[in-house]
């Protein structure tokens, strides 16, 4: 019954934060890119996509409260589920440590918990389909004979978990991992129920994959190309897992890596720590690793879904540590992340320190993050028929201050979404604003001039909190768009 209360707790700060922030920019970027039901889009697999949209058309609103709130519900699923799931590997008092160590976790409660992300779903599913898996091969505190039907329920959460985000992957190979070094579970190969399963989730990702084929693999690419590079960085494992521990707090983050490190070494003759050790295993090693010649930043939460595994074995190791340490940390730690909560909502909401962007360099402020850009549409130009951004992100922003008014698309190469949604050639003979950042304006203006009948000066675009100004953005005023830019 205290779970219950932490759930609920939790869900409750959950829905204020929601309702009184903005939208963050990749949540911007989401909800304004995706203006349909799609086989797959250009980031990501459909699960989160297609939960905002569904939410967006049950409420008819795209307040941030509605789109937020699958996202919102299925974190409470996910407490549940890994309620479920340690109580039956180790006893109810470790359950509890584990929903609590989930829920005051900042990635794990308030980013994944309640921001369109897709790692929400990837969470929900992945942990549905360790339970079911848990049952179908009889791992418990106390063993219990294997029931094989449930490997049809592993399969399809595995696959919701594929459709959820591509490092899902990462997770199932280690259970594959998991199921062919242990003697006990690789008895369960004789049958075709684990065989079907994998082959269900195989299934249920075949959208994934036509919809790129029909795209020119272009998210495959694209998330692929980001373990490519030719930089050499070797303490990047070091700064990826300080991220990881500042994301997970560091207090939770160190004892799951010890624990994950102790299981291991224990090897399969423990099955649940060796289950739950190889299921975070590729997560949390592969991205430390990748960071040490990847052109690209690798950033934090990526790991997460390994970390996610290790809950129940550092719920089961909280149980019997330090009663009154343990007690006093916790509570603190819910206590922090709930202040810090409720501020960043009433700063959005209420600006109540005036000036507070003045301590960050022009457009850097944080708070760009958590306030909607919809000032902006005081001095949108009336003959304006779509806006361009040079930056996917920005796109976003300005995107969902128009509440799709007008098509926005981007100029440039990196357009993500966007140029699946908007692609600049659908807006040919269209007078377009375009957003002039980042870089100089005349630069900006010299580049794209050639592009249309007239290029001017447009009006600057403000975003306001309260009183505040917090982003100056230049725009420049194209008439009669004759090429695509870049052509």
């Amino acid at each position: 019954m205290n779970a219950v209360w932490v759930v609920l707790l939790a869900t409750v700060l959950r829905l204020v934060f929601a309702n009184f922030t903005g939208l963050g920019i990749d949540e911007s970027y989401m909800v304004a890119a995706s203006d349909h039901f799609a086989l797959s889009y250009f980031d990501h697999p459909l699960a989160s996509w297609w939960l905002e949209l569904g939410s967006r058309a049950l409420f008819h609103s795209m307040a941030p409260i509605v789109v937020r709130l699958p996202f919102i519900l299925l974190s409470a699923v996910s407490s549940w589920l890994l309620y479920r799931i340690t109580a039956r590997l180790y006893t109810q008092s470790a359950a509890f440590w584990a929903v609590v160590a989930y829920n005051i976790s900042p990635v794990f409660s308030l980013a994944f918990g309640s921001w369109v992300l897709p790692d929400g779903p990837l969470d929900a599913a992945l942990l549905a389909a360790l339970y079911a898996m848990l049952r179908a091969l009889g791992i418990a505190a106390t063993p219990t004979p294997p029931q094989p039907r449930l490997w049809l329920a592993a399969g399809f959460f595995a696959g919701l978990a594929m459709l959820s985000k591509y490092n899902a992957a990462l997770v199932l190979a280690g259970a594959a991992l998991a199921m062919l070094s242990d003697p006990v579970s690789r008895r369960e190969l004789r049958r075709f129920a684990p065989w079907g399963a994998a082959v269900l989730a195989v299934a249920m990702f075949l959208p994934v994959i036509w919809w790129n084929a029909s795209h020119g693999w272009q998210s495959f690419d694209y998330q692929g190309g980001r373990a490519t590079g030719v930089r050499l960085h070797p303490l990047a494992p070091l700064t990826i897992w300080g991220g990881e521990a500042l994301f997970l707090l560091p207090w939770l983050w160190l004892p799951m890596v010890c624990l994950q490190i102790g299981a291991l070494r224990r090897g399969p003759a423990e099955r649940r720590g060796w289950l739950l050790s190889l299921l975070g295993l590729l997560p949390v090693v592969l991205f430390s690793v990748v960071g040490i010649w990847s052109a690209t930043k690798i950033l934090y939460h990526w790991a997460t879904p390994g970390y996610l595994m290790l809950l129940p074995l550092l719920g089961n190791w909280a149980e019997n540590f330090r009663p009154r340490l343990r007690n006093i940390v916790a509570a603190l730690s819910g206590a922090l992340l709930a202040f810090a909560a409720l501020f960043i909502a009433a700063e959005a909401t209420l600006n109540f320190i005036p000036g507070l962007n003045h301590f960050f360099p022009p457009g850097k402020s944080p708070l760009l993050q958590i306030v909607d850009w919809n000032t902006t549409n005081i001095r949108m130009p009336r003959d304006v028929q779509a806006v361009a951004a040079l930056r996917w992100y920005d796109a976003g922003k300005i995107s969902y201050a128009l509440r799709d008014r007008l098509p926005v698309t981007v100029f440039g190469a990196d357009t993500h979404e966007f140029g699946i949604t908007t692609p600049t050639s659908s807006l040919l003979h269209k007078n377009i604003l375009i957003l002039a950042m980042p870089g100089n304006v005349s630069q900006i203006a010299d580049q794209y001039a050639p592009d249309f009948m007239l290029l001017r000066p447009g009006p600057a675009l403000t975003v306001m909190h309260g009183h505040d100004v917090l982003l100056v953005i230049p725009t420049l005023l194209g008439t009669d768009l004759r090429h695509v830019p870049g052509t």
